[in-house]
């Protein structure tokens, strides 16, 4: 008979937030799967613990989840941790569960810590319909593709962020979305230093670039007004609009151009043909 694979949610900061049934899971599994087992040794050393671990992290997952499939078939039970969260949200367990769930391995999710959810729930910002987006991508072009295919996104808007990597995101949240656009920055969650920021997308990137970030950071993005809801423009005003952003905001004559065709429907082309006119 087949094991389970338990995926248990670790501490994103504060070690007591490791639930009573965590500990308990670890404890009564054959091994442990870890993303970086020199993290993990740490829970295990708080709880009294000492188990077999394997890695299990971005780099190898296509060797060692197939290793982890077979002790599974052979009848062990496997807990699946990360280094912070729920393990398979925005996180490579996500392949070792769709290999498990393939192969008839009964896959066992426990509740816990999940960094976009404490966010999500402090933000302010509406939380019935949200969607999350993880990290923005490194390459240019797919990073610009990812913001495009959001411009009339109307969800609240999740995303996870590295210090370094901040004021270059939200710069690029405010081409696609504007500065006046509502967003709560939520750093260091559940450690000593957590802090919350609430304020809008143009603030947030003056305050960061004066301010170097530290710490990790979720970014919940207030979604766009729905299409009933938004002002209908003549194409004048939206031509009006692209030399506002260009003149006012300091857009690249074509980055405006595009904002404001995204918004209200008219073509690219033709609105900056009749800005440049001006």
């Amino acid at each position: 008979m087949a094991g389970t694979l338990y995926l248990v949610p670790t501490p994103i900061g504060n070690l007591g937030d490791l639930s009573p049934r965590a500990a308990e899971t670890l404890a009564a599994a054959d091994f442990i799967a870890a993303e970086d087992t020199r993290v993990s040794v740490k829970i295990l050393n708080h709880l009294g613990l000492k188990k077999p671990m394997v890695s299990y992290y971005r780099h190898n997952t296509e060797t060692s989840g197939p290793q982890i499939l077979q002790r599974l078939l052979a009848g062990e039970d496997c807990a699946l941790v990360t280094d912070a969260g729920t393990p398979a949200i925005s996180d490579p367990g996500e392949e070792l569960v769709a290999l498990c769930v393939e192969a008839g391995v009964t896959v066992v999710s426990l509740p816990g810590p999940c960094a976009l959810v404490t966010a999500l729930a402090a933000s302010g910002l509406p939380t019935g319909r949200f969607t999350f987006e993880g990290f923005l991508a490194m390459n240019k072009k797919n990073r610009r593709e990812h913001l495009d295919s959001l411009r009339g996104e109307t969800r609240t808007m999740i995303f996870y962020e590295a210090p370094h990597k901040l004021v270059s995101t939200l710069t690029d949240l405010v081409e696609t979305f504007g500065p006046d656009r509502r967003v709560a920055l939520c750093r260091e969650l559940t450690k000593l230093h957590e802090e919350i920021v609430r304020t809008t997308l143009g603030q947030a990137l003056e305050r960061y670039r004066e301010q170097p970030p530290r710490g990790e950071f979720v970014l919940v993005v207030e979604g766009a007004a729905p299409v009933e809801d938004a002002p209908v423009l003549t194409l004048e005003q939206a031509v009006e609009r692209v030399c506002t952003l260009y003149e006012g905001q300091h857009l690249p004559m074509k980055e405006a151009a595009r904002q404001v065709a995204a918004e209200t429907g008219f073509q690219k082309k033709e609105l900056y043909r009749l800005a440049v006119q001006r």
